[in-house]
């Protein structure tokens, strides 16, 4: 078995956590790269997303980037897509990243836009 890098190990440490807790509510999980940052909702009990946005969208490719500006857009935006969807709670699963800057920039507009966490 590999070993897991400090990062993976918390990744799974915090997804585990959450799953423990969750009560079958959808999770909002975050991805961000050194150039984007990306948001779905997913069902983990029919293994399936049921809303995503990011910076790659076609709506906004190329106007955003890597800000904590272009963050709060993904996290309204699916929040509106949750929405659509029928999903109004979710638990918020940060990955790996710590819970500031555009992380934090993404839940705070995903609350704005009507997703409780």
């Amino acid at each position: 078995m590999a070993k897991l890098s400090l990062f993976d190990r918390r990744a799974r440490r915090v997804r585990t956590a959450i799953k423990a807790r969750a009560g079958g509510k959808p999770r909002l999980s975050v991805h961000r790269s050194g150039r984007h940052i990306y948001a779905q909702v997913i069902d983990d009990t029919q293994g399936k997303t049921l809303a995503a946005a990011s910076t790659l969208d076609k709506d906004v490719r190329g106007k955003t980037g890597a800000t904590s500006l272009a963050a709060a857009d993904v996290g309204k935006r699916v929040a509106e897509a949750a929405a659509k969807a029928g999903v109004t709670k979710v638990v918020f699963d940060r990955g790996g990243f710590l819970f500031h800057g555009r992380v934090k920039a993404l839940a705070d507009a995903a609350r704005e836009g009507g997703l409780e966490f």
